[in-house]
């Protein structure tokens, strides 16, 4: 199957609702709605959703999870030619991940005021000392991402 997309707003759109449908899966398990998809050659090569509760696991986020399948999957660390869509602003532990795996783009939906680094609380994306640069979008279907998300801490504090 061959995908054709009239500009790179609607591939960014296209993979990104995928990476919405992996964060419905974490909603649908309790979890955080966070989901992400790694992207090699227009392809979805993995996919992660965050699963720090249901693992007992404080680095179980999702870009964790899509890279680990994704190293998995191509045996091989280092995934320099792919692209991250995640429903979320990277946190800090995520986009080091990221950096070691020389993730060539990032393309988050919406932002993370307390702990996102690609441009909410810092951008160590465009930290220039660092070995590696990531190009970073954000902002791709953001309302969607951020409702999702919203959903699920009103209906934790109305259960609490």
């Amino acid at each position: 199957m061959s995908l054709a997309w009239e500009n790179d707003a609607q591939r960014d759109e296209f993979f990104m609702r995928a990476a919405l449908a992996v964060a419905q899966k974490a909603y649908d398990a309790g979890e955080v709605p966070v989901g992400a998809v790694l992207v090699k050659d227009n392809q979805i090569i993995s996919e992660g959703h965050n699963q720090s509760i249901m693992n007992h696991d404080a680095s179980a986020h999702a870009e964790v999870q899509a890279l680990r399948a994704a190293g998995a999957e191509l045996e091989n660390y280092r995934l320099p030619d792919c692209e991250m869509f995640v429903t979320l602003e990277p946190c800090l532990m995520c986009a080091g991940a990221m950096f070691h795996a020389r993730i060539a783009r990032v393309v988050y939906a919406t932002t993370d005021p307390k702990t996102g680094v690609a441009d909410s609380v810092l951008n160590v994306f465009a930290h220039e000392q660092l070995n590696h640069h990531t190009q970073v979008k954000g902002g791709v279907l953001m309302e969607e991402a951020r409702a999702l998300i919203q959903k699920f801490f009103r209906e934790r504090r109305l259960k609490s």
